[in-house]
């Protein structure tokens, strides 16, 4: 193999490491219906069924996407004993995809 070729390899892996975040964080929040969930409890913490009709999600989904979010750190649940209810909302973490969410939102408006 040549010493051109195995430069070009490197450099390769070399932007394949730097697009690595990139990458794992799209992989992360970047189903449609983690998205929407995500963007939906920008505006504060809402109930299971709150987010069900605003999301249009059917019970099944919106479920398992709520896990997902909670096993990423980036939704938290709390229980209410009386009456029973759920309530979810956004982390720290979570939190801090908002700014994310308004540039991308506006680099579609731009180019979409």
């Amino acid at each position: 193999m040549s010493s051109a070729h195995q430069q070009s390899e490197g450099s390769v892996e070399e932007k394949n490491a730097a697009a690595c975040p990139v990458v794992e964080a799209v992989e992360e929040v970047g189903s449609q219906w983690r998205l929407v969930v995500l963007y939906d409890l920008e505006e504060g913490e809402k109930r299971f069924n709150e987010l069900k009709r605003s999301t249009g999600a059917s019970s099944r989904t919106l479920s398992r996407v709520l896990d997902d979010l909670e096993d990423a750190d980036l939704v938290d649940r709390r229980v209410e004993d009386r009456p029973v209810a759920t309530y979810y909302s956004l982390t720290p973490k979570g939190e801090a995809l908002c700014p994310v969410f308004d540039e991308v939102e506006s680099w579609a408006e731009d180019w979409l």
